[in-house]
């Protein structure tokens, strides 16, 4: 059997070449070309060695990236001809990592990132095969894939192929369920897109779908690949021609995002708290045509399941006032309902009225910042005062003192990206606390 300091030599002599051919094309001198290759003997020696460890194999890594990126300005700068490349040797060490330690899923997405990054598709291929083979168990390896696939390439039936067989693997973890849910609501926004680059109108037929799904698998409706993927070959690269097939298609009706609801909550045993997850991950799609149906549908759910549940009411609320412009006639009287649902709710169950006023604050201050920015001084009055209103209540229902918990609140919307709505509601806070001297910092903070 071949000792350490065997390993180490056959490796290392796989490079002589590379590197005799960088110093005859002047890229390396002789002196840098010495020093990479004691260097890669002392770590050959620590990688090959008993007792050593994935941070060895990492700082091995960033030597060869190091290396490779100073090849490549070097041949820049010198404008020759390409020698070798250090990406390939990068690979293979990455390979040597994740096979001796397998089990280390930070190896695994350093990897992962470094073949997105020099866009080594088919090597990103190959890893993902690899990973979810040997990890089946964690949903964010399935969910990382799939996102590759949607994202990068496009690809929805790769992308759909990895989320299912990671509900094989992992039927109880939600989010797993909810990205599946997000992946097809996502997909579903794509067509439309595409549709309205093209000029097609969308057909909104609705279809009912059965409740009856198997246990292992997730009953959707019955749609070929050139249905839910115009660019697949088969089409002959006529775009137009799959999008309008997909008109009278029960994808673009929210048939499936629906499915997937459906599925979860008979999987998991549902309670109001995961269909409140599902409702704010459908309400972010609040362009789609289709998503009032979809979000109807799991309020509908919450209302025959739960319905004096807390997230019922929270959903109920955010639903009267869903897709309803400021200016419509609409709106007023369904903002009323929806306020006096609010106060009813929290005058009646106190134990969630933190959970409650959040949910209030979050949904109250894109409409303030809307009814400024439109002069409508009726609303504004009644959505600020709203506002002042929740805001004490959360400050309450958490025991907090001096507007304490609302800075927390302000940082998390911060942290969340909505830097507008979390402005706002720190100079609301300000003004209603002047003493707490946390949101005039934020304030600062917030404008910078």
């Amino acid at each position: 059997m071949a000792g350490p300091s065997d390993k180490a030599r056959f490796y290392l002599e796989q490079s002589v070449e590379g590197l005799n051919e960088l110093e005859r094309k002047k890229i390396f001198t002789k002196e840098e070309i010495s020093s990479i290759a004691r260097k890669r003997s002392e770590f050959e020696h620590i990688i090959n060695a008993r007792g050593s460890h994935p941070s060895d194999y990492v700082r091995y890594i960033d030597f060869e990236k190091n290396v490779e990126a100073l090849r490549r300005k070097r041949i820049k700068r010198l404008g020759v001809r390409s020698v070798g490349s250090g990406q390939k040797t990068i690979f293979f060490l990455y390979n040597r990592a994740t096979r001796k330690f397998s089990g280390d899923l930070g190896l695994w997405m350093q990897y992962i990132d470094f073949a997105r990054r020099e866009k080594a598709y088919k090597k990103l291929n190959e890893i993902f095969t690899a990973v979810v083979r040997l990890h089946p168990t964690k949903p964010n390896l399935w969910i990382h894939a799939a996102k590759y696939f949607m994202d990068t390439q496009a690809d929805i039936t790769n992308a759909r192929s990895y989320m299912q067989r990671g509900l094989r693997f992992c039927k109880s973890s939600e989010s797993l369920w909810v990205e599946y849910a997000k992946l097809e609501t996502l997909y579903i926004g794509k067509i439309v897109g595409r549709r309205k680059i093209l000029g097609l109108d969308v057909d909104r037929k609705k279809e009912e779908m059965g409740d009856d799904f198997g246990a292992d698998t997730i009953a959707l409706p019955e749609i070929t690949g050139e249905d839910v993927n115009p660019s697949l070959g088969k089409l002959d690269g006529d775009d137009e021609v799959a999008l309008q097939n997909l008109a009278s298609a029960p994808v673009l009706t929210g048939a499936i995002p629906i499915a997937v609801f459906d599925s979860a909550m008979k999987q998991l045993q549902g309670g109001p708290e995961l269909a409140e997850h599902f409702f704010d991950m459908f309400a972010e799609f609040n362009q789609l045509p289709c998503i009032q149906h979809i979000l109807r549908h799991v309020l509908d759910f919450l209302q025959e399941n739960a319905p004096n549940a807390i997230h019922t009411i929270i959903c109920q609320f955010r639903m009267q006032l869903f897709g309803l412009h400021l200016e419509s006639p609409e709106f007023p009287p369904a903002l009323r309902d929806s306020l006096e649902l609010l106060s009813a709710t929290a005058e009646r169950d106190s134990k969630h009225k933190a959970h409650l006023s959040e949910s209030a604050i979050r949904q109250i201050l894109p409409l303030l910042r809307t009814a400024e920015q439109i002069d409508e001084p009726a609303l504004r009055k009644v959505l600020a005062s709203s506002l002042r209103k929740y805001s004490r209540i959360l400050e309450e229902g958490r025991k907090g003192s001096g507007g304490d918990v609302v800075v927390e609140l302000v940082e998390k919307l911060q942290q969340g990206g909505l830097v507008d709505d979390a402005r706002r509601l720190a100079q609301a806070g300000a003004k209603q606390w002047p003493a707490n001297a946390k949101f005039q910092h934020l304030q600062i903070s917030l404008e910078s």
